[in-house]
């Protein structure tokens, strides 16, 4: 199933919230790319674990830098990990918005308390995610202020 949401992104076709994100593996050093849900909240875009610590989850903890593609726009990202606390919020609006062939993975409802999706965050790390520069075709320009 990624392999055709890859295949579907990568030449351009949107897919809901979906973006490919590409980040250096932590042990190989080669770039890896897979397809993540991009979570937008209080005006702000964060990355959101669907599936757990997944090697996307750890390698972008290692490089704390990534390329994120949708559709033909490329930019690279910075991302810091959001504590369980200010996650919550963030993991229950992703749970409500997203679609609901997606919300099993969760094991939780949108109308649980906090402090469910507290404890769920160990599951399902968060991402920040802010612009540090926009690629385009293969050279880099930095993004307005």
């Amino acid at each position: 199933m990624f392999r055709i949401f890859r295949l579907l992104l990568h030449v351009g076709v949107k897919i809901g919230r979906m973006s490919l994100l590409t980040v250096r593996g932590r042990k190989s050093g080669q770039p890896r790319t897979t397809p993540v849900w991009l979570a937008e909240y209080e005006g702000q875009r964060f990355l959101v674990s669907t599936y757990g610590q997944t090697n996307w989850v750890r390698n972008l903890r290692a490089a704390g830098e990534a390329v994120l593609t949708r559709s033909r726009r490329s930019e690279r990202i910075s991302v810091v990990e959001v504590g369980a606390k200010e996650a919550a919020p963030i993991l229950r609006h992703f749970v409500l918005t997203v679609p609901a062939v997606v919300r099993p993975s969760f094991d939780v409802t949108p109308v649980a308390p906090l402090s469910t999706f507290e404890r769920k965050v160990a599951r399902h790390p968060v991402f920040r995610v802010t612009s540090a520069s926009e690629v385009r075709d293969g050279r880099e320009a930095k993004s307005p202020p």
